[in-house]
């Protein structure tokens, strides 16, 4: 099974992703996207790793996150992504994407499109269960910077996509998960 958890910054998003990787009884793969550039990515990082298992398993894949995932999926496995956010921003500028938008540019965003390909064509095809945890960033105002626009964009698009391959989609926020997928109308 696939499932999409998705809400603000601070929503309790990965809390209960990592409640549920616990919950599967299966193997649990921590895939962490996040590179601890600066201090505070470092605490962040820190933070997240001080409340997961010991028993959890590690894996930090920054790009090539269908690649991994193809690598590390299991029946008995649960893959816990965390998160789509962060792999979004290291694939837009790891390319020429955020450098052309900065440049007010005709934006080029051909490595992250292929990569949401393959990402998105990959997930269907992965056995075991696998939980990705990603920003819904479309509720405020629109971004006055054009690398934030197009990461904005971006964001939407790979979550909508994401959530479409996915048998069950969570959104939350203040703490309170909605189901969105599967609906029960």
């Amino acid at each position: 099974m696939r499932e999409l958890i998705f809400g603000g910054a601070r929503s309790g998003k990965s809390a209960l992703a990592e409640k549920r990787a616990a919950e599967s009884g299966l193997h649990v793969v921590y895939v962490a996207t996040a590179q601890a550039l600066d201090g505070e990515m470092q605490r962040r990082i820190a933070h997240h790793r001080a409340r997961r298992p010991a028993s959890w398993g590690l894996v930090e894949s920054p790009l090539d996150l269908a690649a991994t995932l193809r690598q590390h999926a299991a029946p008995d496995v649960c893959l816990l992504v965390d998160c789509l956010t962060l792999w979004l921003s290291n694939v837009l500028f790891a390319g020429d994407a955020a450098r052309q938008a900065e440049a007010g540019e005709a934006v080029d965003c051909r490595l992250f499109r292929d990569e949401m390909q393959s990402l998105v064509d990959t997930l269907p095809q992965l056995p075991g269960r696998i939980i990705m945890v990603s920003n819904e960033v479309g509720w405020g105002i629109v971004p006055m910077h054009a690398v934030s626009r197009l990461f904005a964009d971006e964001q939407g698009r790979l979550n909508q996509r994401v959530a479409v391959v996915c048998e069950r989609v969570t959104l939350v926020a203040a703490g309170l998960p909605l189901t969105l997928k599967p609906t029960t109308a």
